[in-house]
């Protein structure tokens, strides 16, 4: 396939971006599961807005492919609900290029199907973007799967958010 030198050198300075890894304003941990070690990501919107910088509001879009509740279960004795739901999400480009990952959503002890429902549907979504975003590079989420990178961001003091948008 022929490239013109403009096309060559604007996919040159794409994959330039996403070849650099996550700063540590991006990430963010929380407590493992049943307290385990401490879990390193990156939030949605933070990805999303990364998306929208690096290849434009308007040039990648995402889709839901499937959209499966896994399981609902509701404990006898406190009326609540258990819920799992998995996502397969597709992230496609202005050009065509995409990337599908599966996302996955869960809440224990809801008092209400639908609350519980809405919510894990949601989550799924969101970190089946995420995944699926991270295919493209670093820069999107893909260096917080190189544990000797996680370990030294997260140790660099992140200043406080400038609001003022002048």
């Amino acid at each position: 396939m022929d490239m013109s030198e403009d096309t060559v050198q604007r996919l040159a300075a794409l994959q330039a971006k996403l070849n650099k890894k996550l700063g540590p304003e991006f990430i963010s941990q929380r407590p493992g599961p049943g307290g385990g070690p401490k879990l390193t990501y990156a939030e949605g919107w933070k990805i999303i807005n990364l998306a929208n910088e690096v290849f434009g509001f308007n040039g990648w879009s995402s889709s839901v492919v499937s959209l499966t509740t896994d399981f609902i279960d509701q404990n006898e004795e406190s009326k609540r609900f258990t819920v799992g739901v998995t996502a397969i999400i597709r992230i496609t480009l202005r050009d065509g290029v995409f990337h599908e990952d599966i996302g996955y959503g869960m809440l224990e002890n809801s008092k209400s199907k639908g609350a519980a429902l809405d919510k894990c549907k949601k989550e799924a979504v969101t970190d089946g973007v995420k995944r699926a975003l991270r295919n493209f590079g670093n820069l999107l989420g893909n260096c917080l799967y190189d544990k000797s990178y996680t370990q030294e961001v997260i140790k660099i003091k992140v200043p406080p958010v400038s609001t003022s948008y002048d």
